[in-house]
């Protein structure tokens, strides 16, 4: 079975409520956070798969459409890519935050529905995220958790950020 990062977007790839952008409804308000594509460059030489998994309330809430999503996506990708770093797969939910849909974090839906379909052994697998809903996805998944952020968190491991936070998962994966 395969190893995987599981990654939220917002606050751990890319900008979110800083001074440059609100929220990210178009491939021009997406600005990648330092150091990430050298994170997941490194992550990707040592997982089978790096994955990003992320609520999309805006697309429920008609902030903007399931195919301005997608080319967000794509140019997430694309820009990530022109650095080295590879994303292997991006599974959102577009559903409104009080949907009561399987899907959306903290429910574990997406990162085992990737799971299935990319044969990924989840206890040998993490996810990474900046709120609790992320934390408790990973939890309830069977994955290892890292919190990016400040705040005390019930995850394995806290980082202030992606690129500190990969070394410590390629060690633990390693360990087991």
């Amino acid at each position: 079975m395969k190893k995987a990062v599981f990654l939220d977007r917002d606050g751990v790839i890319n900008e979110v409520l800083t001074g440059r952008v609100k929220f990210v409804n178009k491939p021009e308000d997406f600005y990648l956070l330092p150091g990430v594509p050298e994170a997941i460059r490194k992550l990707n030489g040592h997982f089978d798969y790096i994955f990003v998994v992320t609520n999309q309330g805006g697309v429920g809430l008609g902030f903007l459409k399931e195919s301005e999503l997608r080319k967000i996506h794509g140019h997430m990708m694309k820009e990530l890519k022109k650095r080295g770093a590879i994303i292997h797969d991006v599974a959102y939910c577009p559903h409104r935050p009080k949907a009561g849909c399987a899907c959306r974090k903290p429910g574990s839906k997406m990162i085992e529905d990737l799971a299935k379909k990319y044969n990924v052994d989840l206890s040998q697998s993490y996810m990474v995220g900046d709120t609790d809903t992320d934390i408790q996805a990973g939890k309830r998944a069977g994955t290892k958790t890292v919190f990016i952020g400040e705040e005390e968190s019930s995850a394995d491991a806290v980082f202030p950020d992606l690129f500190s936070a990969a070394d410590w998962m390629i060690e633990d994966a390693q360990m087991h």
